[in-house]
């Protein structure tokens, strides 16, 4: 029988927990790690070295580590490159989360499952029906986000079928120093201040005209600890902001945050052979089951974020 060790917040403070993070050397990964060992718990991390298709390796790896709780990150994250290569994102996506919740079965104690999936499964949500609840129709337009409604579905399956403790989470676009130039507010701040550094008086961009809804990855990461204390297994949470900015308006705040003026010059290499137009979440039900709500302001963010492009971490 599955025994559900999550931590308890009757007292307000989240109890210490052994916690084993896959994908911990990744931007969430990182910031998570760090957190999680701040708040007092102990920290197991598992990255590169542990190759997530494998499923033998992911078990041995579980039972080694016997944690009382898991939050899944590993990923392939980037949605414009899940085009190039569907069947490597459904392989770790998909079948990665699979062995992931096969090896948590297989510990002496199941633990709980925090399993990260994506707003990208709610797909393009025409404006008049925003912002997206969780129970809004999913609707995956990318293979990425195919992935992750795949990933999501093995979540609810292994909590039905063998009562494995699994919270899952829809977190929406989050943005911070240590992310890549994969990224679109990563991007932007790093070609601006190679431009500055250049002397260069334009930057390629790629759809401007998109709204999304950003959230600090210093915020995302205590909604994830949070939820492992007061979320219900077998529920799925929205952790978004609850507003959408044009990525125009954010590389113009980038512009000024840098004191410096460059013409925008749209690419099509950059451009996504689909792309949702806007997106914004409802985060009353995380607020409810935790209290959560971001703390950081978008400004802050993206001060942070060109700091970190203009001194870049070894």
């Amino acid at each position: 029988m599955v025994r559900d060790r999550a931590p308890t917040a009757s007292t307000g403070k989240v109890r210490r927990v052994r916690a084993l993070v896959t994908g911990a050397n990744g931007f969430v990964g990182s910031w998570l790690t760090a957190y999680l060992r701040d708040q007092g718990d102990e920290v197991v991390g598992i990255d590169r070295e542990v190759d997530i298709t494998d499923a033998e390796a992911v078990r041995d790896a579980f039972v080694a580590a016997s944690p009382d709780a898991v939050y899944h990150l590993a990923a392939r994250a980037n949605v414009g490159e899940s085009w190039v290569d569907p069947e490597d994102v459904l392989q770790v996506n998909a079948v990665g989360t699979l062995h992931v919740l096969e090896a948590a079965r297989a510990c002496p104690a199941p633990p709980r499952v925090l399993l990260t999936s994506s707003a990208e499964v709610y797909g393009s949500v025409v404006e008049d029906q925003l912002p997206v609840t969780e129970t809004t129709p999913l609707a995956p337009v990318t293979p990425y986000a195919a992935s992750k409604v795949a990933a999501e579905y093995l979540g609810v399956q292994a909590h039905l079928a063998y009562g494995l403790p699994v919270v899952r989470v829809r977190p929406f676009n989050h943005v911070g120093p240590g992310q890549s130039s994969g990224f679109v507010v990563a991007a932007l701040a790093a070609r601006i201040v190679e431009a500055a550094r250049a002397g260069a008086t334009s930057i390629a961009v790629g759809n401007l005209g998109a709204r999304r809804d950003l959230t600090d990855v210093r915020d995302i990461v205590r909604a994830y600890r949070l939820l492992m204390a007061t979320g219900t297994p077998g529920e799925v949470y929205n952790v978004c902001s609850g507003r959408d900015v044009a990525i125009s308006e954010v590389a113009d705040r980038l512009l000024d945050l840098a004191d410096t003026t460059l013409e925008l010059v749209p690419d099509s290499e950059l451009m996504r052979p689909v792309d949702v137009p806007v997106v914004r979440g409802d985060p009353s039900k995380i607020h409810d089951a935790t209290g959560w709500e971001p703390e950081l302001d978008l400004d802050t963010t993206l001060r942070d974020v060109l700091e970190q492009w203009r001194e870049p971490v070894a």
